[in-house]
């Protein structure tokens, strides 16, 4: 293996990692609320209309997050791709809300390495297994 494949490979890997881990971690802990408070992030105009409370929601979210990080795993290239879209949408809800734009910008920043981790787990020849 040609020394910029093996880095390539090492940067695939720590994306892997990151992307998969993190997911499942902020997914789980919409349950146990642990790590924060995620009713807080949610859009006022969003829990609005939920026919159910803010906690059912981030439940909910924690699921697709799980399922996303899983997926990282399973399938980097389709894994990085739907977590970046899902940070971008996080993002977007934020930014309409007027509140936690620090987050907002973070999640763009964050969705960029996971489309990162997409676009490089696409290229013929570079396959890594954690």
């Amino acid at each position: 293996m040609t020394d910029s494949i093996k880095t390539t490979a090492q940067v695939q890997t720590i994306l892997k990692l990151s992307y998969g881990i993190i997911p499942i971690v902020a997914g789980a802990d919409k349950f146990t609320n642990l790590l924060t408070d995620w009713s807080h992030y949610l859009n006022p105009s969003v829990e609005g209309i939920l026919p159910f409370s803010a906690h059912v929601f981030m439940m909910i979210v924690g699921v697709i997050e799980i399922i996303a990080g899983v997926l990282v795993f399973l399938n980097p290239q389709k894994g990085g791709l739907l977590v970046s879209a899902w940070l971008v949408l996080i993002a977007l809800s934020l930014l309409a809300s007027g509140h936690y734009l620090d987050v907002a910008v973070r999640d763009l920043a964050m969705a960029i390495g996971a489309f990162s981790l997409a676009k490089l787990s696409g290229i013929s020849g570079i396959k890594v297994s954690v």
